[in-house]
């Protein structure tokens, strides 16, 4: 964890912003695989790690700032629990570590929240992703469980976004970590990619590079030839000549922050023909949207420019036609790329996605209902502090080709008779993470991911 005076600062300054109340922090529990003894992974609830820094399970936090105090809620191992755990520190002493000096017994949290209620105080808590949130704010507020997630309090959590989105120093040193391994995972990754060998082995050498060198993968590995599939987490075909596997991975450091890359790597020694042609536009765009990152600049602007290059590039080996820019208004280009250019990261490889994007990527405006913007999760403008991805893609869609053909659409832009001939050419993408500075922007990490189809095809001869 980070020092103590970094968790006191961070809860001095949130509470400098909020209005008179209590404020709820659900820790996360275990999770049972297929048994209640046989868990998944053990991932802290990223709010609760950034204002309390405990990788603890079972723990929950209140700050009452019309009393001013802070208080830590949570069990002390049994001579039962020790037994398989081991000793650990008590939760008075964990607590300690990150400037909170009152700890109560979990049962008491409810009977403090209630008093509190009575009292007339507003409880605050942040919405629900887990089934086990809407169950315990349930019980602990007596509020029925389908009303629990439209209660969420909004004043929360515009002053938890206001601040997480902005990272600091130490912050961006843990995601310039997390980035250097993911770095090193791509490349392992171009090193093994040949004929005959299998997506599960990809996808195990990269796991094995993240365990071994951080704390794991930030998110479910996606290593496949069929990259027209936006996450695909099959690993069931074997690499052939002529193929592309696209891989997006990341690793996360030993404080929880993510770093998130993709890339698209030839099986063989070399990109066809016209692999090389599309693989080629991607690149364009993705520089192009880099040159485009700056203070102030809105990042819908900068999804503009690369939806433009997309319909550009499209256009010139013939796909697309007509207006350059109208072809990417009207949405035409999300034929080819129905995703977003990037979003947030940081604690959360998307980073605070349960806390609603509105209010991380929209400062609170609508989004867009339209297909291929409503996918976009970043659109205010950027700040100084900002840690993002740039991550534009190429995909070519049978189902979506197929559906949009029959419906007619954007027949001024969209070249069916040409585009019939690629309905096998799969999909590309290839992703960096960048740091918004007061001047323009930086890529995280001390490492380059290969992002030229040259640097690619040397990083496979390493």
């Amino acid at each position: 964890m980070f020092s103590k005076e970094t968790y006191v600062e961070r809860r001095k300054q949130l509470v400098s912003t909020l209005s008179d109340g209590v404020y709820l922090f659900l820790g996360n529990k275990e999770v049972g695989f297929n048994y209640e003894d046989n868990q998944y992974p053990f991932h802290q609830d990223s709010c609760f790690l950034y204002y309390f820094g405990l990788n603890t399970p079972a723990i929950y936090a209140v700050i009452d700032t019309i009393d001013g105090t802070t208080t830590i809620y949570g069990e002390e191992l049994t001579i039962d629990d020790i037994v398989w755990t081991g000793f650990v520190p008590s939760l008075k002493d964990k607590s300690a570590l990150v400037g909170v000096e009152i700890t109560k017994p979990t049962a008491e949290l409810r009977k403090d929240l209630q008093n509190a209620l009575t009292k007339g105080k507003k409880v605050h808590y942040l919405p629900p992703y887990r089934a086990e949130h809407t169950l315990a704010y349930s019980e602990l507020l007596d509020i029925p469980t389908t009303k629990v997630a439209e209660g969420a309090s909004v004043e929360m959590i515009r002053a938890i976004v206001n601040m997480r989105i902005r990272k600091t120093d130490e912050e961006i040193a843990e995601i310039d970590k997390a980035v250097d391994v993911s770095v090193d995972m791509h490349v392992r990754a171009m090193q093994i990619i040949r004929p005959g060998v299998t997506e599960r082995e990809v996808m195990a050498a990269v796991q094995e590079v993240a365990l071994r060198e951080s704390n794991g993968i930030s998110f479910p590995v996606i290593a496949t030839v069929n990259g027209q599939t936006l996450h695909n987490h099959g690993y069931h075909n074997t690499l052939k000549e002529g193929q592309m596997l696209l891989l997006d991975a990341g690793a996360e450091s030993l404080l929880s922050y993510a770093g998130d890359l993709s890339s698209t790597i030839p099986v063989g020694d070399d990109f066809t023909e016209r692999q090389k042609l599309i693989y080629d536009i991607q690149v364009r765009t993705h520089q192009n949207a880099v040159a485009a990152l700056a203070p102030g600049v809105p990042f819908r602007d900068v999804h503009m420019i690369a939806a433009r290059t997309v319909a550009e590039g499209l256009k010139e080996i013939g796909l697309m036609k007509g207006n350059v820019a109208d072809a990417a208004e009207s949405g035409a280009y999300a034929l080819f790329m129905p995703h977003g250019l990037g979003h947030m990261m940081g604690l959360d490889v998307h980073d605070m996605e349960n806390l609603g994007e509105v209010y991380v990527g929209y400062d609170g405006k609508p989004k867009s209902t339209q297909f291929g913007f409503k996918s976009l999760r970043l659109a205010r403008p950027l700040e100084p502090g900002f840690c993002l991805t740039i991550e534009p893609g190429l995909y070519f869609i049978p189902q979506l080709m197929d559906l949009w053909h029959k419906e007619g659409k954007f027949t001024e832009f969209i070249n069916y008779d040409a585009l019939e001939s690629w309905r096998d050419f799969s999909g590309i993408r290839n992703e960096e993470d960048y740091l918004i500075t007061k001047d323009g922007a930086r890529c995280l990490g001390n490492k380059r991911k290969p992002l030229t189809r040259e640097q690619v095809l040397a990083a496979k001869k390493s």
